[in-house]
């Protein structure tokens, strides 16, 4: 048998396995009855790209939403929060026991009750940073002065000079019998040496890498990342938002400055983040912590349903990602939306969303809400920054009001609705973070803090470009061709 005969022999073999497995990944994309327009677009990724096509979609194509492969997230602490916002919806099918604050929005915290188990919880007290620089500071001073517990999940851990700080800190903590608990997912926190993480563990630190990637242990859920971002000190204290840890996030990097959104909350808000983090942790090791009251001690389990005194401000955290049934925060953003009257105000580092989104921003301006979207002028990646700007057209034509932010990186992720409710977390407003990745944002009923966020939205307007529509239509023709090509692949990403 010469070699080309058998060279003949192998790729016909391959090439009819490929067939095979093509013709069954296309019958199975077309039977879940997902969205058609990624559907289409895998199944050409499929066709024109043999073999490649098929280690892409095993890679990042496949949707785990409905499937069993996150479903051990299914334990104790997900039922005690199931629990509780079943018997808070049931408590408020009397609307006389409702707070007189949070009244008009019943329908959007019914929603949040059924679709992700978000409790209405009270906030005692809230601060808001509009600098990556103030809020590292802040969660900074809050671990130095923790006593029981320090429970740090962040997408990216850098092993730079805040980064070290921070480890100092935490180690620190450890040795003074302090538990600390960090996550960090091995995607988002790739570029930092195994090493600088082994140097906490042996400080006493507990240290989980999310999803490991491993360069010879591929694995069908590289697609899914952790990309929460939360910090809980003693129970007590919660922060929350956009905020990683790395140098570029505290002196901007090779931007002006980082300009982001990040809050810090005590109250009965902080419970839900307390059980996203172990309700993580436990995804990612699969054991439970022993006590777990103890990281609930201060909730008043008896009186959550009941309106407190002299509190205006309740909050929604919502959880969304592959192990949910529902897009909880993409569900969330549609209905504060279409629930519009007046104002929108949309901060997003990146923006390419799903159709619905898109309609719903849509139809809110053509129905004469003022909308307004702020987006960065310059990303730090280059395909989402043409796929984010291939959007900006279909808006200023629905009369949205767009501003590129000047001013170094925008990275916030927020949204405020007519100066009464607002939505601050780790959310972009695109396909990876509203379907793809694990994310949070905290539902904020408290027209003092939409004022707030509003405020700063305002402030920032001084530092962006406002786009005109005429304008648009005359950048560079290569912009436009890079703008659709990048668009093509927008239901990938």
């Amino acid at each position: 048998m010469t070699w080309n005969y058998f060279w003949k022999i192998l790729s016909f073999a391959l090439y009819f396995a490929n067939f095979v497995l093509v013709v069954y990944v296309v019958w199975r994309l077309v039977m879940k009855k997902s969205d058609p327009v990624k559907t289409l677009t895998w199944i050409l990724v499929l066709i024109l790209l043999p073999f490649v096509g098929l280690i892409l979609y095993l890679l990042i194509g496949q949707n785990y939403r409905k499937d069993a492969i996150f479903r051990n997230k299914r334990i104790v602490d997900l039922e005690v929060r199931k629990k509780l916002a079943l018997s808070q919806l049931d408590h408020y099918r009397d609307l006389e026991n409702i707070d007189n604050s949070v009244y008009p929005y019943k329908k959007l915290i019914r929603q949040n009750l059924l679709g992700n188990y978000s409790i209405l919880a009270a906030i005692d007290k809230i601060d808001f940073f509009f600098s990556a620089r103030e809020a590292l500071d802040a969660m900074i001073a809050d671990m130095e002065s923790a006593t029981q517990h320090i429970h740090l999940q962040t997408f990216i851990f850098m092993d730079d000079n805040i980064g070290m700080r921070i480890r100092d800190i935490l180690a620190k903590k450890a040795s003074e019998e302090v538990e600390v608990r960090v996550m960090y997912d091995s995607i988002g926190s790739i570029k930092s040496k195994r090493r600088f993480f082994k140097e906490m563990r042996e400080a006493g630190i507990e240290v989980l890498e999310f999803s490991p990637v491993r360069i010879f242990r591929p694995t069908s859920k590289i697609n899914y990342r952790n990309h929460r971002k939360i910090l809980v000190i003693d129970g007590r204290v919660g922060y929350v938002g956009g905020v990683n840890i790395a140098d570029r996030y505290y002196d901007g990097g090779a931007y002006k400055e980082w300009r982001d959104t990040q809050i810090r909350v005590e109250g009965e808000a902080v419970f839900p983040m307390q059980s996203s983090f172990l309700l993580d942790r436990y995804f990612t090791i699969n054991r439970h912590l022993a006590r777990r009251k103890k990281y609930y001690s201060d909730l008043d389990f008896e009186n959550l349903y009941r309106p407190k005194e002299g509190t205006d401000i309740y909050s929604q955290f919502l959880t969304s990602g592959p192990d949910s049934d529902w897009s909880s925060i993409m569900d969330c953003y549609f209905s504060m939306i279409t629930g519009a009257n007046r104002r929108i105000c949309i901060n997003t580092p990146y923006f390419t969303p799903a159709d619905s989104l898109m309609k719903a921003i849509r139809t809110a301006a053509l129905g004469g809400v003022e909308v307004n979207v702020m987006m960065p002028a310059r990303t730090d990646s280059t395909l989402i920054h043409y796929c984010s700007r291939s959007y900006i057209k279909d808006l200023l034509k629905a009369g949205v009001n767009v501003y590129l932010f000047q001013s170094g990186f925008n990275h916030s992720k927020s949204i405020s609705v007519d100066g009464e409710i607002c939505m601050v977390g780790s959310a972009n407003m695109d396909n990876r973070s509203l379907l793809h990745d694990f994310e949070v944002m905290s539902v904020i009923y408290s027209q003092q803090c939409a004022a707030i966020l509003e405020e700063q939205f305002d402030k920032d307007i001084s530092r962006c470009e406002k786009l005109s529509l005429s304008k648009w239509k005359k950048r560079r023709t290569r912009e436009k061709i890079y703008e659709a090509l990048a668009r093509l692949v927008s239901p990938m990403l």
